[in-house]
């Protein structure tokens, strides 16, 4: 319509500068209209009738060629704006389709869990918009509608449900670099199977959750350099695997810290009063035995903050020197990774004390600011 009405103003421009002056006389009576016998038109001048045949008349002087431009400039302005116009409604739909903006998404969390942390670093990172329901880690009424019974849980437009935080982060970064393959399919080279642990306790694990599934072409634009894809999948595993079970008992290492931990828990969370107040001490005290035993189910040092200590520089170490992130450049998916593990410490004893004795805080600084400024969007 816009760009219609572009064209009809210079022709009409084209008119008044090809015609011979009669010619644009009439044309432009026809244009002006009869505004003696519409009363409404006044408003355009002031002059009445006379105005009208005064303007006439520079027509005929030679004023056409001015009034002729005038239709020139504004049908070419126009034409202009709705050429802007299109392509930009273009690349907005280019950019969802890359991106996976276009998305309806809902993660369902607790704040303080790492696993929700990870997927929280890779959604803020790349920019893409979702909304956050907290969840009651006592009663999980919120996901009372899932057999799946762990966060983080991932809704896409409300009837595609994705789980465990690897699965989540590998389906996405997929779908982005991917533009031949829908969600679900993308979910279907990622199935679920169950299996029973060292204590005999069953549980549910995803085969593939490492790998991102791409073209041969596709994968080698990723991961331009030789061993880049081995290494990120190494170190994401290293996230879930060893990474996450120094948290605990770091941040519930005395029961002055556990206290404390729970303290940033209930005001982080999603407690009732009464719940609340029970799951500061309770859970305070229950974590603090808790952490001892996990210290030496995982064969941690009498010091756990040893263990961190050395987990986190040996991350460091094996991003160099010559790196800003593991990925180069630009944060990868194991540079997300750790960063979210290690966020959930934050405002924590454990968190100032890793930042003061290891030599991760600038590394760290990159990420903060990469996540928050949704660096990977670009």
């Amino acid at each position: 319509m816009a760009a219609a009405c572009s064209r009809t103003l210079c022709k009409v421009g084209r008119s008044f500068l090809e015609t011979p002056g009669a010619a644009r006389s009439g044309t432009v009576s026809f244009l002006l209209g009869n505004a003696g016998a519409h009363g409404s038109r006044r408003g355009f001048g002031t002059g009445g009738p006379g105005f009208r045949s005064r303007l006439v008349s520079s027509m005929r002087a030679g004023g056409g060629k001015v009034l002729g431009c005038a239709f020139l400039f504004g049908g070419g302005l126009g034409l202009y704006q709705t050429l802007k116009l299109t392509m930009q409604q273009h690349l907005a739909q280019e950019d969802r389709k890359v991106s996976g903006a276009g998305l309806k998404m809902t993660l369902y969390q607790y704040k303080t869990c790492p696993f929700c942390s990870k997927v929280r670093a890779f959604l803020d990172y790349y920019g893409l918009p979702y909304e956050i329901v907290e969840v009651n880690p006592v009663m999980r009424q919120e996901i009372k509608w899932s057999s799946y019974r762990k966060v983080p849980i991932l809704m896409v437009d409300d009837e595609l449900q994705l789980n465990d935080s690897s699965v989540i982060i590998s389906s996405l970064k997929t779908l982005m670099i991917n533009k031949d393959k829908s969600l679900s399919e993308v979910i279907r080279c990622y199935p679920e199977m169950k299996a029973v642990n060292d204590r005999g306790k069953e549980v549910t694990e995803y085969t593939n959750k490492y790998w991102l599934m791409l073209s041969e072409a596709q994968n080698a634009a990723v991961y331009p350099a030789k061993g880049m894809q081995k290494e990120e999948m190494k170190w994401r595993q290293w996230a879930d695997d060893w990474l996450v079970h120094l948290i605990s008992p770091n941040v519930y290492r005395t029961t002055g810290e556990a206290l404390a931990s729970f303290d940033y828990i209930v005001r982080e969370g999603k407690f009732g009063t009464v719940e609340g107040f029970f799951a500061k001490y309770v859970g305070a005290a229950a974590m603090f035995i808790i952490s001892k035993r996990l210290k030496s189910r995982h064969n941690l040092q009498d010091d756990v903050r040893q263990d961190l200590y050395k987990a986190v520089n040996d991350w460091v170490a094996a991003i160099g020197k010559n790196r800003k992130f593991m990925g180069g450049d630009q944060p990868n998916l194991a540079d997300l990774a750790v960063f979210g593990v290690l966020r959930v410490m934050e405002g924590l004893q454990a968190f100032d004390d890793m930042m003061e004795n290891t030599k991760v805080k600038y590394w760290y600084r990159r990420m903060e600011r990469a996540t928050l400024n949704h660096e990977g969007r670009s």
